[in-house]
């Protein structure tokens, strides 16, 4: 399993950027091997922090080589302040089972 996680400082988003956000995550969502996604703000920095969770590498590049994917990324100066992309490979997840419904144990 593998998470790209995509953190950024908000800038001003407007109606481009809410069309192209929408549409990338719908797309992600139809991808086979999409696993799930979760988003965290830190409220002292106000930065924002979209997980998502893929089976493979393969399914996480048709995201990144999704139209509206690339245009969103060649016009992020418009709406952030910064932002950075971390691609991890999950070795293990494990808890309790409350909450075995979030992502499957590997």
């Amino acid at each position: 399993m593998y998470s790209s996680t995509f953190t950024f400082a908000p800038g001003q988003f407007d109606e481009t950027f809410h069309r192209l956000d929408q549409e990338i995550a719908a797309f992600a969502k139809s991808i086979p091997g999409y696993l799930g996604e979760e988003t965290w703000e830190n409220k002292t920095s106000g930065l924002v922090s979209n997980v998502y969770y893929w089976e493979s590498l393969e399914a996480l590049a048709q995201l990144t080589q999704h139209p509206a994917h690339l245009l969103a990324k060649s016009s992020q100066g418009q709406w952030l302040d910064g932002y950075q992309i971390v691609i991890s490979q999950v070795l293990r997840v494990y808890g309790d089972t409350k909450l075995n419904s979030q992502l499957p144990v590997c």
